[in-house]
C-alpha cells in the first residue's frame, strides 16, 4: 500500500462516526461525580484547585469506560491516585528544566511500556502523562502542589464511591462477553446448515474466557448464570461441527441431512435465547418449535454412529446451557458455589491489584528486547514528548505543553491508530474550540457558568465517546477551554494555542512513526509460523489420545487448543494491521496469506472433529497413533521454522507415519476407525494445501481458488 493511500484510509477511519449503543446512566453518573468534585473544590479552595480536581475526576471516569474485567471502582481509584502522584512529582521538578525533562522522558517511556500490560493500562498511563503537563502549571508552591495532588486523588475516590453506591449493570461486561460467545455459536450452528465445513472465529470464546477470570472477592459475588455457561459453550462447538460434517456418515442430501439441519437450527434458536437471557438477566424464553425438534424421537431412528452420538451430546449440552442461563448452574457449578473462593481453578483466577504489580512489571520487562513493537512505541513517544515540549517552549505561544500532550494522547503502538487519532484529534479540536468560542462570545460565562458548561461537555463526552474519537475530542476540547477559563485563563489565547499546538503534536506523532516504525508486515511469516506450530501441537495432542486413551491427557489437549486460538488471533490481528501499512509485500502476498489461513483453519477444524469423539479411558489403544502424533508434532515445528525462513514446508514424515499406521492395521487385521482415519487424512491434506498456498509458483492459482470459495 502506498503512503498516499494509507494516509487517506487512516484519515477516513479517524473521522468516522459510528452508531453505537449509548449508556446514558453511566455517563450521567460520571458527570455527577465530576460536578460534585468541582462544586466542593470551588466552595472550599477556589477555581484553580477546582480545575485540578476536575481533571482527576474526569480522567477517573474515563478510566472506568475502558474494556477491562476488573471492578470499575478499582480503575477509578488507580487512575486518580496515579495522576495525583504524577502531578506532585511533576511540580517538584518543574522549576528545573533539565530535571523535569528527565522525569518527563522517564515517565513517558514507562507509560509507553505499560501497553505491554494491555490497552487499559496503556491508556491510563498515557493520560496521566498528558494531564500532568497541564496540572503542574496550576500550583504555585509545594504545599499547593500537595493540595492539588490530594484533590485529584479525591476525584478518583468520588467516582469510585458513586460506582459502588449506584451500580449500573453490575457484571454487565462479563454478561456481554458470555452472551456474545453464545450468540457466535448460534450463528455458527445456522451457518453449518448450509456449509458443513464453515469456519468459526474463536475470538468471542477467548474474550469470554478472559472475562470469566475473577478475584476471590468477585468469585463470592458472581451471579450463578455466569458460572458454567462458557465451559458448556466450549464443548458445544466441536459437537456442532461433528454433527454437520459429512465425515460422520450423514450424506449431503436426504432425510438424515434434513434432520441434521433441523437440529442445527434448533440449537441456534436455543443458544440465542440463552444469550439474550444472560445479557439482560431475564428468564430464558425458548421457541416451541426448537424444543419440539430437540425432543423428537425420530433423531435416533434417522441418525447412527458418530452423528447419533453428536446429536445426543448436543441435547445434553443445550440443557446445561438453559440451566445456567436460568441461574441454576450445572451440577458441578452448583457444587462450586458452595465452596470458598480459594477453590477456584488457578488458570481462572485473576490476581488482586497488589499481586498484579509484579505481573505487570514482568510484562514490561519482557518487552525490553530488540524488535519489540512496545519498546519501539515507548522510545517513540518519549522522544516525541521531549521534542514537543521543547518546541512548544520555543514557539511564540504560552502553554507550550499542548503539543506534547496532544502527541502522547494520539500515539499508539500501531501505525493506523496513531495516524487516525492524529487526524481525528485535530479535526475534533477545531470543532470543539470553535463551538466553545461561539458560546463564550455569546454568553461571557463567569466561574459558575463555566463550570456548568465544562460538566455538560464532559457528560456529552462520556455519552458519545464510543461513537468515534473525533466526536470525543470535540467534547474534550470544549471541556478544557471552559475549565481553564474557569481557572482564569484568557479565552481567546487558549483557543489559538489549542489549535496550533495540537496540530504540531499530531504532526510530530505522525513523523515519528514514519522515521522509527514498527511495521507488522515483515512479521507476518513469524505469526504464521507460530500458528502452524501451535496447531501442530494441538492436533498431535488429540491424536495422542487415541494412542493412549487415558483421562490424564485431556488437560494437554485443552492447553494446546488455547495456545492455537491465541496464535490464530495474533495472526488475524497482524493481517488486519498490515493491510493499512504503507509497506510493500515482503515475502507473503495477500493471496498466500488468504490460502494459508484457510488451510490452517481447516487443519485445526480436523483436529477439533477428532477431539469431539475422543475415546473413553477403557478404549483399545492405537499404538500407531503415537508415532503419527510424534511425526506431526516434529514436522509442524520444522515447518514453522521453514515458514519463518521463507521456505516451503514438506510433510514427508507425516505421510510416512500415516502409511505405517495403515500397514500396522493390515498386519494385525484391525480396521481403523473411519472417523479417525478420515481425520488424519484431512490433517495431511490441509498441510499439503498450506504448502501449496505458500509456494510462490502456485500462489496465484491458489489465490484464485480462495476467491472462488469466497
Amino acid at each position: 500500500m502506498s503512503w498516499l493511500r494509507a494516509l487517506k484510509e487512516t484519515a477516513r477511519s479517524g473521522l468516522k462516526i459510528e452508531r453505537r449503543r449509548l449508556e446514558p446512566l453511566i455517563a450521567i453518573r460520571g458527570a455527577v461525580g465530576l460536578a460534585l468534585v468541582i462544586g466542593v473544590c470551588l466552595a472550599f479552595f477556589g477555581p484553580v484547585v477546582a480545575a485540578s480536581s476536575a481533571f482527576g475526576a474526569f480522567q477517573a471516569a474515563i478510566a472506568t469506560f475502558q474494556r477491562s474485567w476488573r471492578p470499575r471502582p478499582v480503575l477509578a481509584l488507580v487512575s486518580g491516585a496515579s495522576l495525583a502522584v504524577s502531578t506532585f512529582l511533576g511540580y517538584l521538578t518543574g522549576s528545573h528544566v533539565l530535571l523535569f525533562m528527565a522525569l518527563l522522558v522517564l515517565w513517558t517511556f514507562v507509560a509507553g511500556l505499560a501497553w505491554a500490560a494491555g490497552p487499559t493500562a496503556g491508556i491510563i498511563a498515557s493520560s496521566n502523562v498528558a494531564i500532568m503537563l497541564v496540572t503542574i502549571t496550576l500550583p504555585t508552591s509545594v504545599a499547593e502542589a500537595a493540595l492539588h495532588g490530594t484533590v485529584i486523588a479525591f476525584g478518583g475516590v468520588v467516582q469510585a464511591t458513586l460506582i459502588v453506591l449506584f451500580p449500573v449493570r453490575r457484571w454487565g461486561a462479563q454478561r456481554d462477553a458470555l452472551a456474545d460467545a453464545l450468540a457466535a455459536e448460534a450463528d455458527y450452528a445456522r451457518r453449518l446448515r448450509h456449509d458443513p465445513v464453515a469456519e468459526f472465529d474463536p475470538v468471542p470464546l477467548m474474550t469470554a474466557r478472559s472475562a470469566a477470570a475473577v478475584t476471590p472477592r468477585q468469585a463470592r459475588r458472581r451471579p450463578a448464570e455466569l458460572r458454567g455457561s462458557r465451559g458448556v459453550a466450549e464443548r458445544i462447538r466441536p459437537v456442532l461441527a461433528s454433527l454437520a460434517d459429512p465425515g460422520t456418515g450423514v450424506p449431503d442430501e436426504g432425510p438424515e441431512r434434513d434432520r441434521v439441519r433441523e437440529l442445527l437450527a434448533a440449537a441456534g434458536s436455543v443458544l440465542d435465547a440463552a444469550a439474550c437471557a444472560i445479557r439482560h438477566g431475564d428468564p430464558v424464553r425458548l421457541a416451541a418449535p426448537a424444543v419440539a425438534t430437540l425432543k423428537t424421537p425420530d433423531t435416533r431412528e434417522l441418525l447412527g454412529g458418530p452423528a447419533r452420538r453428536a446429536a445426543d451430546r448436543l441435547g445434553v449440552l443445550l440443557a446445561d446451557v438453559i440451566e445456567t442461563a436460568e441461574g441454576e448452574g450445572t451440577k458441578e457449578e452448583r457444587a462450586e458455589a458452595t465452596e470458598t473462593a480459594d477453590a477456584i481453578a488457578p488458570h481462572r483466577r485473576r490476581p488482586t491489584l497488589l499481586r498484579l504489580v509484579p505481573v505487570v512489571l514482568r510484562s514490561m520487562r519482557a518487552e525490553l528486547r530488540p524488535g519489540s513493537p512496545i519498546l519501539r512505541h515507548a522510545v517513540r513517544v518519549a522522544v516525541v514528548v521531549a521534542v514537543g515540549y521543547l518546541l512548544g517552549a520555543v514557539l511564540p505561544f504560552g502553554h507550550g505543553y499542548w503539543a506534547p500532550m496532544a502527541a502522547v494522547m494520539v500515539m499508539r503502538p500501531e501505525f493506523s491508530q496513531t495516524y487516525a487519532r492524529s487526524v481525528a484529534r485535530f479535526g475534533g479540536t477545531v470543532v470543539g474550540v470553535f463551538l466553545a468560542t461561539v458560546i463564550v462570545q455569546a454568553a461571557h460565562p463567569g466561574v459558575g457558568l463555566a463550570a456548568v458548561l465544562a460538566v455538560v461537555c464532559a457528560l456529552l463526552m462520556y455519552l458519545l465517546m464510543g461513537t468515534g474519537y473525533a466526536v470525543a475530542q470535540a467534547c474534550i476540547s470544549a471541556y478544557v477551554v471552559f475549565l481553564l477559563g474557569m481557572a482564569g485563563e484568557d479565552w481567546s489565547q487558549t483557543v489559538l494555542e489549542r489549535v496550533v499546538l495540537t496540530l504540531v503534536g499530531g504532526l510530530l506523532a505522525m513523523v515519528s512513526y514514519a522515521v522509527y516504525p514498527a511495521w507488522e508486515t515483515p512479521r507476518l511469516r513469524n505469526r504464521l509460523g507460530d500458528w502452524l506450530a501451535s496447531g501442530g501441537r494441538y492436533a498431535a495432542s488429540v491424536v495422542d489420545q487415541y494412542a493412549d486413551p487415558a483421562e490424564r491427557g485431556r488437560d494437554d489437549v485443552r492447553a494446546a487448543l488455547l495456545a492455537t486460538r491465541e496464535a490464530r488471533i495474533a495472526w488475524q490481528e497482524a493481517v488486519a494491521t498490515a493491510q493499512h501499512e504503507p509497506v510493500r509485500n515482503r515475502g507473503l502476498s495477500r493471496a498466500a496469506a488468504d490460502d494459508t489461513q484457510h488451510a490452517l483453519a481447516q487443519f485445526s477444524r480436523a483436529a477439533m472433529l477428532m477431539e469431539a469423539h475422543l475415546p473413553e479411558g477403557g478404549a483399545t489403544p492405537v499404538p500407531a497413533a503415537a508415532h503419527f502424533a510424534d511425526a506431526l508434532r516434529g514436522t509442524t515445528e520444522k515447518g514453522a521454522q521453514d515458514v519463518r525462513e521463507r521456505r516451503v514446508p514438506r510433510w514427508d514424515a507425516v505421510r510416512e507415519a500415516l502409511a505405517q499406521w495403515d500397514e500396522e492395521g493390515r498386519l494385525h487385521g484391525q480396521a481403523a476407525n473411519p472417523l479417525v482415519r478420515n481425520g488424519v487424512d484431512l490433517l495431511l491434506e490441509t498441510l499439503e494445501e498450506f504448502s501449496r498456498g505458500l509456494d510462490d509458483s502456485t500462489a496465484g492459482s491458489a489465490g484464485a481458488r480462495s476467491a472462488g470459495r469466497n
